[in-house]
């Protein structure tokens, strides 16, 4: 299914073609930037606020199984990201879930260090109301924003099993700058691929022990790129966590899923996605198998319903990033905790 999106990023790839060619992803800076052992820094917004972002199932309390908590893309919510699809999914194979969202920024334009105050609260929360570690599992923006937590308040990371994300922008991408001409949102800014938000995200490690991170991207992706291979954007290296970096065409050769797809309604992702959540470790490909390739939707997702809504999803995409949302003229500053300069 092709989207309304794929000729707004299309255009947006001809603007930046010098800069993909023959693309990867370069190394972050790890210096100027706080110890990756650094207490993290209270957190400023509101407890009321952060209280009304998450929204659990009742069976996250004492799970029994892994939890998961879902984070949603840049320019939707939790409702309109995994409403249709994963939370059904998860509800049918009894796997405990909670959604993040920002009340006072619902589309998740806005600066990502302040959105990552919730997905914070959200894993220590969640945590707490399970009693066992829990997974983290989102779609582009959704999938990196918990390591922004990961990386700086350093007690999440005891709290955290897996890190699943589907087309993360974990590396920025070298695509969104065109979206950013003259202006765009804050979280525009923050992903593209030579930002100081990407730079402080990637800064000291990348992953941590203990952690499984399944990072699944698409080569046909039109925003997120470069992500020819496993030196893209998506992909991570280095640290101390269990790393899967998977295409989805290391499972189906002539899958084409574009951005949104990815995180909606492929179903080569929830595949890849549930054998992370079902087994010790990252996904492993050879477990999913070739019959999924011939399934045109992933489960969960209502034959009939569920493209309907995908078009509507994508018009409210195309909207938030050509109208719609909020535009600033640069890069919002990074937080003093970020480079340990905050004072005494």
């Amino acid at each position: 299914m092709r989207s309304p999106l794929r000729s707004l990023f299309a255009c947006a790839a001809a603007v930046l073609l010098t800069v993909v060619v023959g693309g990867g992803v370069a190394g972050a800076q790890t210096t100027g930037y706080a110890p990756v052992d650094q207490p993290g820094p209270a957190l400023t917004v509101p407890a009321a606020e952060l209280a009304k972002s998450l929204r659990c199932t009742a069976d996250v309390r004492n799970a029994t199984r892994e939890p998961v908590l879902l984070t949603p893309a840049t320019t939707v919510d939790s409702d309109q990201n995994f409403g249709f699809n994963y939370e059904p999914l998860f509800r049918k194979l009894g796997v405990p879930y909670c959604t993040s969202d920002s009340p006072a920024d619902p589309y998740n334009m806005g600066d990502m260090q302040v959105r990552a105050q919730y997905v914070t609260y959200g894993i220590r929360e969640m945590h707490k109301l399970a009693g066992r570690r829990i997974a983290v599992m989102g779609h582009s923006q959704g999938g990196m924003i918990m390591r922004w937590s990961l990386r700086f308040w350093p007690d999440t990371r005891g709290m955290v099993d897996d890190v699943i994300g589907m087309a993360a922008t974990n590396h920025g991408s070298v695509l969104v700058p065109a979206l950013c001409v003259p202006n765009c949102a804050p979280a525009l800014w923050q992903q593209r691929a030579d930002s100081r938000f990407v730079q402080a995200l990637n800064s000291g490690e990348e992953t941590f022990p203990g952690i499984s991170y399944t990072e699944i991207y698409s080569r046909t992706d039109e925003f997120v790129q470069p992500n020819l291979d496993d030196n893209g954007t998506s992909s991570l290296h280095g640290g101390g966590g269990t790393v899967a970096n998977i295409a989805v065409q290391d499972v189906c050769p002539l899958a084409a899923p574009e951005h949104l797809l990815i995180g909606t309604m492929d179903p080569v992702t929830s595949a890849l996605a549930l054998d992370a959540l079902t087994h010790p470790g990252p996904a492993v490909p050879s477990r999913v198998g070739s019959s999924v390739c011939k399934q045109l939707l992933m489960p969960g997702v209502n034959p009939v319903s569920g493209p309907a809504t995908f078009v509507t999803l994508s018009a409210q995409v195309a909207a938030q990033l050509t109208v719609e949302a909020p535009r600033v003229p640069a890069e919002p500053p990074l937080a003093c905790y970020v480079t340990a300069s905050c004072p005494k």
